[in-house]
């Protein structure tokens, strides 16, 4: 009979060895770079489009104070990140540092957030696929389901077939989104006009001006838009289990991707608004290549080759988020917070179900809506609350566990988390400003999560799972100390 105990609220049993060994990733899969180009490629799809709605929301002044923001929130959540993922390198990554620092509870809340985040980003990224193939006139389609569902079908099928070819795969296929940034960066430069930045016509909003057409409530719309430049980076540390040393490589990976997407977001702000006007791109669905059309007065070879290489960029995140997806629930359903089945892996070592199922999903989500910014504002409602979590997480381990020992350390520490969590807690209000339904639509599919959680699957829970082994070693060295 299996060894059962409750502690903190939850009931726990003592799986045998073969529950685990069903459930094993590959290890060794990933180095620093690798897991610097996944960063960068869960967030460049952001750089081709979405970021440009914060136009409408907030004019260029309300986006550009939205992105320094929220730029400062996820670079000072990254570096408390690194420490966490070095120090507790799981797949649970997000999950695993909320429940070490504050129980079952506070885990599932957290992992549930995330993935909120990550089955609805792909759907909304699928969406701007459709729009780019659509505007690209290929294969004559006028629909955007059938490309939903290639993507899927195909992205999906890749990961399955192992988590190395993957990465490798989405490196290569960033590297051609990154060149097509640097095209369109250096075609816009000689159009750029300081003007252009602030063609949005002011409205009557208190404090609107020139540089704030929709006055200070534009600041806080746009956050959400300011967030597309920076969301799923966080999810780097999911990776931990399949890299190569985590402890070193996490700290590296995650800083370098933030770096670089600092200097695309930067990049992305300026030039393309400088060159073609605000307006003009504004409520694009593709806008980079609306932005050259309209700096150059018509159809140039660079607007062609941005929109081709920009499906590069769109696909670059898609790929990865399904990466990112399948492992945090993999590590969800390997603890027993969700059906312990999603968490079975196959012959090559992937988790087959937690790919297929939330892909399954996603697919369906955007082909009903074929909202892109709904899909969008709802993804970013479950980062932003975790977002919370996460930084929270970081402080409370660094009050109660000062002694675990951290290989790499957050500069500043507390107070550099403190930043982000106040900015994420003003990023989860902003999103009720944007988009009461997404917000509202988002917070249902929370609460009821956890009611599942406690009324089902607390009493069900994993005790060996790695994430929750953490609370039995910290547990068993207490006993040792005469705690």
């Amino acid at each position: 009979m299996a060894d059962r105990r409750h502690v903190h609220g939850a009931d726990y049993e003592q799986m045998g060895a073969d529950y685990l060994h069903q459930r094993q990733l590959k290890s060794g899969a990933a180095g620093w770079v690798l897991l610097a180009g996944l960063g960068v490629a869960y967030v460049i799809s952001g750089d081709f489009a979405g970021w440009n709605f914060g136009l409408a929301e907030g004019g260029w002044g309300g986006l550009l104070i939205a992105t320094v923001l929220m730029a400062i929130m996820y670079t000072a959540m990254v570096f408390g990140l690194a420490e966490l993922a070095a120090a507790l390198p799981v797949a649970g990554a997000g999950y695993g540092f909320a429940r070490r620092a504050m129980g079952p509870l506070a885990g599932f809340a957290t992992g549930t957030a995330i993935l909120i985040e990550y089955v609805i980003a792909p759907a909304a990224i699928v969406v701007f696929i459709g729009g780019y193939v659509e505007a690209l006139g290929l294969f004559g389609l006028t629909s955007g389901w059938p490309v939903y569902l290639a993507c899927y079908a195909i992205f999906v099928g890749i990961h399955l077939y192992g988590v190395g070819e993957a990465l490798k795969l989405m490196f290569g296929i960033t590297a051609i989104a990154v060149v097509a940034l640097a095209v369109f960066v250096v075609a816009m430069i000689p159009q750029f006009d300081a003007s252009n930045l602030f063609d949005i016509e002011p409205t009557a909003a208190a404090g609107a001006s020139d540089f704030l057409p929709f006055g200070f409530a534009g600041i806080i719309a746009a956050f959400v838009y300011g967030i597309w430049f920076f969301l799923a980076v966080e999810g780097v540390p999911l990776a931990a289990e399949e890299s190569r040393d985590p402890k070193r490589d996490m700290p590296r990976g995650i800083i370098a991707a933030m770096m670089v997407l600092l200097v695309f977001a930067a990049l992305m702000l300026v030039t393309a608004p400088g060159g073609a006007g605000s307006s003009a791109i504004a409520e694009s669905d593709n806008p980079l290549p609306e932005a050259l059309r309209a700096a150059y007065d018509g159809n140039t070879w660079m607007a062609d080759f941005v929109n081709y290489a920009g499906l590069a960029g769109l696909v670059a995140s898609f790929f990865s988020i399904v990466f990112a997806y399948s492992r945090q629930l993999f590590a969800l359903s390997r603890a027993g917070y969700l059906p312990r089945w999603l968490s079975r892996t196959g012959a090559r070592r992937t988790p087959y179900l937690a790919l297929i199922v939330p892909g399954s999903i996603g697919f369906l989500l955007a082909a009903i809506t074929q909202d892109g910014a709904l899909l969008i504002n709802i993804a970013v409602f479950g980062a932003t609350v975790s977002y919370v979590l996460m930084t929270l997480a970081h402080i409370v381990l660094r009050k109660r566990e000062p002694d675990l020992h951290r290989p790499y350390r957050t500069p500043g520490g507390v107070a550099t988390t403190g930043v982000a969590l106040v900015l994420a807690l003003a990023a989860v209000v902003a999103t009720f400003f944007v988009d009461v339904k997404a917000a509202g639509i988002t917070a249902a599919i929370f609460v009821a999560a956890l009611v599942y959680f406690w009324f089902y699957s607390r009493h069900r829970l994993v005790a060996n799972a790695p994430e929750e082994e953490f609370e039995a070693v910290s547990r068993a060295e207490a006993e040792l100390a005469g705690d």
